[in-house]
């Protein structure tokens, strides 16, 4: 048999096996629960928008919020759950740590247009919040590039926390009578949300500052070490 035919079923054999991880880590459960979330995505949208009370009525727009709600909490708890069932069964992969996190902001993005849309906040403040986090995306990307590494810090985990609770707010919007156990009170979650939404951005902002320092720091270290070593 001449090398060249050996050559060629040996490189047939690893584009299989290779072929073969990827099948397996597209569907092992944490990515499946991943890609879920991103399928959610359309159905959330579409129940959002007949939640709108001017087009479909009180009692139909209510009933939609509350859909739309629940679907988006699901979503939520999923992005914690696959994370968690990665770790404890040795799932992670390479395809999981990219497409978690890009789920996860498609989730927020296409909730924020869809909320813009519904007259429910303010275009400036959605565009803010989408353009840091297209521009701090990139710049980890860059960060990765180059062998930096760029932490989560405390602004950012206060910034998502607040984030999601916010459009949890924005989502329900109606006023509505909650029970507390203790007492009932009328709560009107649009204001709740819309204060919540305005203040992660500014945690979203110290944060993306806090990005942009470090990169700066450990950039301007790397480019000293290099000229410092050309010189000697």
């Amino acid at each position: 048999m001449s090398q060249d035919r050996i050559r060629g079923r040996a490189g047939q054999r690893r584009a299989r096996r290779s072929r073969s991880a990827l099948r397996g880590e597209i569907l092992n459960l944490p990515n499946m629960l991943t890609m879920g979330r991103i399928a959610a995505i359309p159905l959330l949208m579409w129940i959002m928008d007949q939640s709108n009370e001017l087009t479909e009525g009180p009692w139909s727009a209510r009933y939609a919020a509350f859909w739309a709600t629940a679907l988006f909490t699901l979503a939520g708890i999923t992005d914690f759950l696959d994370g968690w069932l990665a770790r404890n069964l040795n799932l992670q992969s390479m395809f999981g740590r990219f497409l978690d996190p890009l789920a996860d902001k498609l989730l927020v993005m296409a909730c924020l247009i869809e909320l813009v849309n519904l007259d429910r906040t303010p275009a400036w403040l959605v565009a803010l919040l989408l353009s840091r986090e297209i521009g701090i995306t990139g710049l980890r990307a860059i960060a990765t590039e180059e062998g930096i590494d760029l932490p989560s810090d405390r602004y950012g985990k206060w910034k998502t926390a607040m984030q999601m609770s916010g459009l949890i707010g924005l989502l329900l919007h109606f006023t509505v009578e909650t029970d507390f156990f203790l007492f009932t009170a009328s709560i009107n979650y649009h204001r709740i949300g819309l204060a919540l939404l305005l203040g992660s951005m500014v945690f979203s902002l110290a944060s993306a500052g806090g990005y942009l320092v470090d990169f700066g720091r450990a950039a301007f270290g790397r480019l000293r070490e290099r000229v410092s070593t050309n010189g000697a």
